[in-house]
């Protein structure tokens, strides 16, 4: 029986009554129903939440003839709970107590207060601290030149709201689609039934679907307006993006339902173009390791994100995350933030500055909680301890000023300027060491309110009235035995002693009459009862209307704690990319008009920190040079070397130092790697699918400023497949495309491409054989590999020596079948493919005599091991041989 069905009975008790209409509003999220010093769930909401959490599921009497499952959390604890639900892609709806439970008749009132959402989370136990959860919202629009995709996106804990249209061919756009919501990783989807269909068939998170006039164009424009305080978007270059602020509407008006107020701390709109940043999908953002390692993020291998990440505070590490998923194209915004970098390592000032932004907590989810008037005391105690740290971040930025401050320090240091207003009323209002929660009080510091002053002395001090009074009274009725006491059941009152009950004051009215003694209470110890009885009572609600008072106070001056936000998040960043750079020697990049890369002793950012001694090389790519032709062993360093050309091209852009000597850039559009080998079982596609779909989004999509990267293609089919499919792909980047790309092969036949175009040169990466081992030297230098030493990389790896063994005969084999007098044989060769046999004839399968090996003679050959044999034992071995040519000789 759904709740729907429920609410129709009048069989229920009041309290379910009361339940299932509340339920009826929420039918698709779990309820926490708040009862006493537990939130409760009922029916199938109990249940999941006994499956999910792991909780007890019980059951408890029944209404209208059915049992009531049930399953709680206590309300004290529920944040951990909710915490498991939110990750696993639950919402809930927080439904507590307003009514007073002494005056009411019925069931106490009750109403949801608020809606937790994977995408509406401000909570700091519920957000993971250094990742934004944004809440997106979907809108396409069909329009006669294509599809135009709207998307709207808001981080509604630091309360910064995006807009973005790509007009894209139907074709191109579930894989569009997935490439955009990796790059901003949305933690909810709020889309029409149009766009539910969409992601349901590209694979992508559960959406949640609202009605389509949530996305209705005149509303939307007209909310958006009204959340940034204007008549017209036209100044934020938004006006014309329909699609876009359709999204924008449907996204405010969910996330002010969950919230169940206006958002005030959404201020302003950020438009993204889709030639703002350097280009990367989804594939290169895995392949690199940006912020989540290739084999999960459940694993501990670094990244690029957690090898610089030496930020001090939470939004620093957000800002350095998003600058990594965002690197412009314009290279005056890196190099500003280069010669910031430049400034803090000569200033020396790195050390300070880290040292006082240790002690600045969260401002900018603290200032989001602060508009949203949930902020907790502990937060505001913390905020004002880091408003305290701005002078002197101002004046450590200072002492380094005879070298000159570059615009975006001088910004920074101006924008660090104090809030004053905002921090005066921090340290008048909160107590230095404030409760957790403002319900257990202890939370607004003495002297800021006379009143909650008087009440707390009440409260504190009864203990030293009562004593005081009994003295006074002793005296003033000569009583020497009176006492003044105080119960639960009776109060305050006075005893005394039924021999001394003749001195009693006229003023003395009879409270109680016991077998020895008469209690009393005079109108002072009835004044003070009732003030004392209430006062902490009274206390508390007053303190809890001063912290409400006090946070809408400090609400006025939410864009304060933005720029002061914005600005720490900036410097912890630059600072942290300083320090690294300091730290393990990089170099200034040098970005240039002139198109082409140049890296001179270039090291891979993670690899470089994580073994002994990693060897550095040189990258030239030139207008004349656009195509690098990489061979050499496997596990000779040929994934990692192309890895860092790409990895230090973003660092450049990025605005961050880089691994090398030196480094000269142009322009960059777009980075595309197609490395590795992975299947998507989900979509049906095999690894090679996988792999030519990966290298048709490069033809389709590089330019001749993009940078491309191509790892072994053609690997994952037949070996004259593969091989052909290399060849034209090579030729068409090479050609057509025009781009920069560095492309590995085992593939030999393909070293041939220098000979027969322009701008391709071949390099390799070195190795040495000793013995039956190899040595990899991981130096790259110019011209081809001699061969791929794919025997000796399995024995390293642990394959058993028979093995080896045959397959070194077989080998043998092969190359003795392949090898020809004129050289490396060439598949491409207009002679060796009218020489190859037909797939039917017996050549095909039977060599010639003449060119036939003798099996036995290469079968005692393999089984000879050199390092193995003394003197005389390969002087024998080598008579048997001789004897064993001998024989096959006069066999012939």
């Amino acid at each position: 029986m759904n709740a729907s069905d429920r609410i129709s009975a009048d069989k229920h008790t009041p309290m379910m009554q009361q339940y299932l209409r509340i339920k009826a509003d929420y039918p698709d999220l779990m309820l926490f129903y708040r009862m006493g010093d537990f939130y409760e769930l009922f029916f199938e909401d109990a249940e999941r939440a006994a499956r999910l959490l792991g909780i007890t599921l019980t059951q408890r009497g029944a209404s209208a003839g059915q049992a009531i499952k049930m399953a709680g959390v206590p309300y004290h604890a529920a944040d951990q709970y909710l915490a498991k639900l939110v990750k696993l892609g639950e919402s809930v709806a927080i439904c507590e107590q307003v009514g007073d439970p002494a005056t009411s008749k019925g069931p106490v009132e009750r109403k949801v207060q608020r809606i937790v959402t994977p995408g509406t989370l401000t909570d700091a136990e519920l957000l993971p601290e250094k990742t934004e959860r944004p809440l997106l919202a979907l809108n396409v629009f069909q329009h006669r030149k294509g599809v135009v995709l709207g998307l709207a996106w808001l981080s509604l804990s630091s309360g910064r709201l995006r807009l973005t249209e790509l007009m894209m061919d139907e074709r191109n756009l579930s894989s569009r689609l997935r490439h955009e919501l990796e790059r901003i990783a949305p933690a909810e989807i709020l889309v029409d039934a149009r766009a539910a269909d969409l992601l349901n068939s590209s694979n992508s998170p559960r959406p949640t679907q609202v009605a389509d006039w949530h996305f209705e164009i005149p509303a939307a424009r007209k909310a958006l307006c009204e959340q940034l305080g204007v008549v017209t978007l036209a100044g934020y270059g938004a006006d014309a993006l329909e699609a876009a602020i359709g999204a924008a509407g449907a996204l405010l008006l969910y996330a002010r339902n969950t919230q169940g107020k206006q958002l005030k701390h959404v201020t302003g709109l950020q438009v993204e173009r889709e030639d703002e940043f350097i280009g990367i999908d989804a594939a290169t953002r895995r392949n690199l390791e940006l912020t989540e390692p290739l084999r999960g993020s459940d694993t501990a291998s670094p990244t690029l994100f957690s090898l610089l990440d030496h930020c001090r505070t939470a939004m620093g590490s957000r800002l350095l995350r998003h600058w990594l998923h965002h690197a412009p194209r314009d290279q005056i915004t890196a190099q500003s933030r280069h010669s910031a970098i430049e400034f803090l390592i000569q200033g020396n000032v790195s050390e300070a500055v880290t040292e006082l932004l240790a002690s600045v907590p969260d401002i900018e989810r603290i200032s989001t909680r602060i508009a949203l008037l949930s902020a907790r005391p502990r937060d505001l105690s913390a905020l004002r301890a880091g408003l305290q740290q701005l002078p002197a971040l101002q004046q450590a930025l200072s002492a380094a000023t005879s070298l000159g401050m570059p615009d975006l320090i001088e910004q920074t240091r101006t924008s660090l300027a104090t809030p004053d207003e905002s921090l005066a009323l921090l340290e008048r209002a909160i107590a230095p060491e404030p409760a957790a929660m403002i319900r257990d009080g202890g939370v607004i510091a003495q002297g800021y309110d006379t009143e909650l002053d008087e009440l707390r002395s009440l409260s504190e001090n009864a203990g030293q009235f009562l004593v005081d009074l009994e003295t006074r009274e002793r005296e003033r009725t000569g009583i020497t035995n009176l006492r003044v006491e105080y119960n639960k059941v009776h109060g305050f009152y006075i005893e005394v002693t039924h021999g001394q009950v003749a001195k009693v004051p006229d003023d003395y009215r009879r409270r109680q009459t016991l077998k020895n003694a008469e209690r009393y209470i005079t109108p002072e110890l009835k004044a003070f009862e009732d003030k004392a009885l209430s006062a902490q009572d009274r206390a508390l609600t007053r303190e809890k209307h001063l912290y409400e008072t006090l946070l809408q106070a400090l609400a006025v001056h939410i864009s304060e704690l933005q720029r002061v936000a914005q600005a720490v998040s900036l410097l912890d960043v630059l600072v942290s990319l300083a320090s690294h750079a300091a730290r393990h020697q990089w170099c200034k990049p040098q970005l240039v008009e002139q198109a082409g890369i140049h890296i001179a002793q270039g090291r891979h950012p993670v690899v470089e920190t994580v073994i002994e001694r990693f060897i550095a090389n040189d990258c030239q790519l030139t207008t004349d040079r656009r195509l690098l032709l990489i061979t050499g062993p496997n596990m000779g360093g040929k994934s990692t070397y192309m890895r860092q050309l790409a990895l230090i091209t973003l660092l450049a852009y990025m605005g961050s130092y880089v691994p090398a000597l030196e480094a000269n850039i142009g322009p960059i559009d777009r980075i595309f790697t197609r490395i590795g080998a992975a299947d998507d079982l989900a979509s049906g596609h095999s690894t090679f699918m996988v792999e030519m779909m990966e290298s048709a989004a490069i033809l389709n999509g590089a330019s001749e400023r993009s940078l491309v990267l191509m790892d072994e293609v053609g690997r994952g089919t037949s070996t004259f497949d593969g091989l052909a499919l290399a060849w034209a792909i090579a030729t068409a980047l090479l050609q057509e495309t025009r781009c920069f790309t560095l492309f590995a092969t085992h593939y030999f036949e393909l070293t041939q491409l220098p000979q027969r175009h322009l701008g391709c040169a071949n390099v390799h990466l070195s190795a040495v054989e000793h013995k039956d081992s190899i040595v990899f030297l991981h130096a790259v230098q110019e011209g081809p590999a001699s061969q791929s030493y794919g025997l000796q990389v399995a024995q390293l790896a642990g394959v058993p020596t028979t093995v080896i063994r045959a397959a070194r005969r077989h080998l043998a084999l092969l190359e003795a079948q392949s090898t020809r007098s004129e050289g490396q044989f060439d598949l491409f060769s207009m002679e060796s493919m009218a020489s190859a046999p037909e797939p039917d004839s017996p050549a095909s399968s039977v060599m010639p005599d003449e060119t036939q090996p003798n099996e036995m003679l290469l079968n005692a050959l393999a089984e000879i091991d050199p390092d193995q044999l003394s003197p005389r034992d390969a002087l024998d071995a080598l008579y048997r041989l001789k004897r064993l040519a001998d024989d096959s000789n006069a066999d012939q």
